[in-house]
């Protein structure tokens, strides 16, 4: 109807039917810039990688051969923290290496060589020997972190190099058994997802720091990884570095944890609800010069509640080495009082 009608005459037949002819306002939207697609969630991740993505090694570990079989080669991932070239990984992706090869982001490779590990935490430190200038990751803490905080873990699963995948911390204060039996204390659980390959990559916060590094899944779950706190690394860093292994002490029994009435809990006096059955002290060990005997029950170490065997492995430490130390055990349901000096625990081998 209005298709051959010029805006003019569409104009005064609206005006001589009273309707409201004032110039109307088009309001537009503008097509927005590539940089305003960045939100702050997305801000936060690309700064943080551009941080410390440079920094993260892919690392092709070859394992010296084990009898009757050819050398085994592996991969896994890790991140350099100091302008010399010592990074951090997992023990369980060194462990054993025979050479060890340091692949960067920017395509450059450099030899590795193993420092040391500690299969205890699953923590390794590697030396990368690049020339020129070395990226490094800063280090942060992970006590200050919260449940739903934003967390980014880089490495190299399946053999992609770089990749970036974020999430939230799901939970803290996890426990994992390394592969040693020790238990890992204080883990942090994430969403971000994590592929083998991922193992000894960093988890890095919003600020761009590390507070974590990536050690497993649960094979079958969606969403449930695992990082061992910075905090941790930076207990065990130190040491691996001056001594190639962490020390501790080591009391020297074959024992379980056993849990123990509650009337027995009442009249002892305990100060938890079990203790560790000892089933066979070691012929020469501490436990057996401190006359320990089978089934005596440790329920103090050091004046300190052991209601487990994990707990009696928290208290060995190595301020321990060499110290006599007060043990009480229930012996025949009635308490008794030793005195043991735990000494040094060989180092485990490969």
């Amino acid at each position: 109807m209005f298709g051959a009608m010029t805006a003019t005459a569409l104009r005064r037949m609206l005006d001589d039917d009273g309707v409201d002819t004032a110039p109307t306002r088009v309001v537009t939207t503008a097509r927005p810039s590539e940089a305003g697609l960045h939100d702050a969630y997305s801000e936060a991740v690309t700064a943080a990688v551009d941080t410390v993505g440079p920094s993260v090694v892919h690392l092709h570990v070859h394992m010296a051969p084990a009898r009757r079989r050819a050398p085994a080669s592996g991969s896994g991932s890790g991140f350099v923290f100091t302008p010399d070239g010592f990074a951090l990984t997992n023990s369980h992706v060194v462990r054993g290496a025979r050479s060890i090869e340091a692949a960067f982001a920017d395509g450059t490779t450099a030899p590795a060589h193993l420092v040391g590990d500690d299969p205890e935490t699953d923590l390794a430190v590697v030396q990368v020997a690049r020339s020129g200038a070395i990226p490094t990751a800063p280090l942060g803490t992970s006590a200050a972190l919260r449940p739903g905080q934003l967390v980014i873990a880089i490495g190299n699963p399946l053999g992609f190099q770089a990749t970036v995948t974020a999430g939230v911390v799901s939970a803290l204060g996890r426990s994992m058994r390394a592969q040693s039996g020790r238990l890992i204390d204080g883990v942090i659980q994430t969403d971000a997802a994590l592929n083998p390959g991922n193992s000894g990559g960093p988890l890095v916060s919003s600020r761009g720091e590390v507070v974590g590094v990536n050690t497993a899944v649960i094979a079958g779950a969606q969403g449930i990884c695992f990082a061992i706190p910075i905090d941790t690394a930076h207990f065990v860093i130190p040491r691996l570095i001056r001594d190639g292994r962490v020390r501790r002490s080591y009391v020297g029994i074959a024992g379980q944890t056993v849990r123990l009435s509650r009337r027995r809990v009442q009249v002892s006096h305990l100060g938890g609800d079990g203790g560790v059955l000892v089933t066979e002290p070691a012929a020469g060990s501490p436990s057996a010069r401190a006359g320990l005997r089978p089934r005596d029950i440790i329920v103090e170490f050091a004046e300190q509640a052991v209601a487990g065997i994990d707990d009696l492995q928290r208290l060995l430490t190595d301020a321990r080495i060499g110290i006599p130390t007060p043990l009480r055990v229930l012996r025949d349901g009635q308490p008794h009082h030793l005195t043991i000096t735990p000494a040094e625990s060989p180092a485990r081998q490969s």
